[in-house]
């Protein structure tokens, strides 16, 4: 079976490599350079001959740099967020969507979703991914979807009861407030009658998936996507709970040690690199996600026989998830560096007093601002959270300190204080 399976994947890989080379311009001379040509790909093992491609190079490629089709078969375009500079494009044929959509459709059919079901789908929709490959997915597999996007919280529960949904589509921490709104109004989330939960896009611990199960008396599956691969249905847990099964014939992927980048063995945690096997519109070979994870390929207790992948714990850069959005130390920064009455010298801190993150950003107020008074130190508060606010898309508690009490850094800087349980 696994036989058979590599077959396949080297199959597609040899396809996808000698396509990216022939192209896109990128591709051709990064792989020239490193004296890597497609026809020395004659193993899934000489996978490992050619360069890894990270966040940077698709920056540098923006917007359609990566693009292996003429603009006029690209038929949706998303994006990231523009975390450190240019956001990264992600752009998708009529094929890749249909391939899109089936990644989600394995992972809903996993779940129990069908065409009986009404699925609501708070993820956003947007130039962000989430909401739309679940939305293609449930089409797949027949199943009604509500695209309500996120937001409108006691709409959502109004909705959930008259429309008699059955499946929910949620970051956790958005979940629980869900619950807790209705708790609040007197509706038990319990008798809603949802059967079956999908929900990722941020951190979360088992105790979190506990409190959602508990609270809507249903399975919370999590799914793993990534606006660089095609966004979310890389991997998705089936009833087992035990492990994302990673659509492998769609993605390939390994597990490096990100300082050595030489690839590891099956379940030794390490970083997760992910390859396209089958897009046409954008190919990415390669791709180092940062997300720390390790992998398995011992059959599953639901018989599927495809890699399943852990939760991912961590990262490997000073990346951190809050309320589904990836934010970057350097987003604060270029937003305190706006204001010019900060130093560039903060800290990020991140907890989840409860349910919901809350982010912190200590600041060091400049000299003459520190001892103005209340009032414009109560200004300045106001101007750096509308920047950083306007920067990264989430509302931040700002705490100026007096000049020269924060830690410096001889190294690479510890700008992030994450106090949540995410193991």
């Amino acid at each position: 079976m696994r036989q058979d399976l590599e077959e396949l994947q080297l199959k597609k890989l040899k396809a996808t490599v000698k396509r990216a080379f022939e192209k896109i311009p990128y591709y051709n001379k990064k792989y020239s350079e490193a004296e890597v040509y497609p026809e020395d790909i004659q193993t899934l093992k000489d996978i490992e001959k050619i360069p890894y491609i990270t966040k940077d190079d698709l920056r540098e490629s923006y917007p359609f740099g990566l693009f292996a089709v003429d603009m006029s078969e690209i038929k949706e375009l998303h994006s990231s967020s523009g975390t450190t500079g240019k956001p990264v494009v992600s752009g998708y044929t009529e094929k890749d969507l249909d391939t899109w959509a089936e990644t989600i459709a394995r992972g809903l059919t996993m779940m129990g979703i069908g065409e009986n079901d009404i699925l609501q789908n708070t993820h956003g929709y947007g130039m962000f991914t989430g909401g739309f490959g679940v939305h293609y997915g449930s089409h797949k597999v027949g199943a009604a979807i509500i695209p309500i996007s996120t937001g409108q919280t006691r709409r959502q529960i109004e909705i959930m009861s008259d429309f008699g949904t059955t499946g929910l589509i949620f970051t956790p921490s958005y979940g629980i407030h869900l619950a807790e709104v209705a708790l609040e109004d007197g509706i038990d989330p319990k008798e809603l009658g949802i059967k079956a939960i999908g929900f990722g896009a941020e951190g979360w611990t088992e105790e979190i998936r506990q409190r959602v199960e508990e609270l809507f008396g249903a399975k919370a599956y999590n799914i793993y996507g990534l606006t660089e691969l095609m966004g979310p249905g890389v991997g998705v847990e089936c009833s087992q709970q035990e492990g994302l099964h990673v659509a492998e014939d769609i993605y390939y992927p390994e597990i490096i040690d990100p300082n050595t980048e030489k690839v590891l063995g099956e379940n030794q945690p390490g970083e997760l690199v992910l390859t396209n096997l089958e897009r046409e519109g954008m190919p990415v070979i390669r791709f180092r996600t940062k997300d720390l994870t390790k992998i398995t390929y011992e059959k599953c207790g639901c018989g599927r026989t495809h890699g399943r992948i852990n939760r991912i714990t961590g990262r490997s850069d000073d990346m951190i998830k809050v309320k589904g959005v990836a934010i970057f130390p350097s987003q604060i920064e270029k937003a305190l560096l706006k204001v010019g009455d900060a130093e560039p010298h903060y800290m990020i801190i991140v907890t989840r007093p409860e349910t919901l993150d809350e982010i912190e950003v200590k600041v060091e107020a400049s000299k003459d601002i520190f001892f103005d008074g209340v009032k414009e130190m109560m200004a300045i508060q106001t101007k750096i959270a509308k920047s950083i606010e306007n920067e990264t898309g989430i509302r931040m508690k700002i705490t100026l300190v007096e000049p020269k009490t924060l830690p410096r850094f001889e190294g690479k800087a510890k700008r992030v204080i994450d106090k949540r349980n995410l193991h």
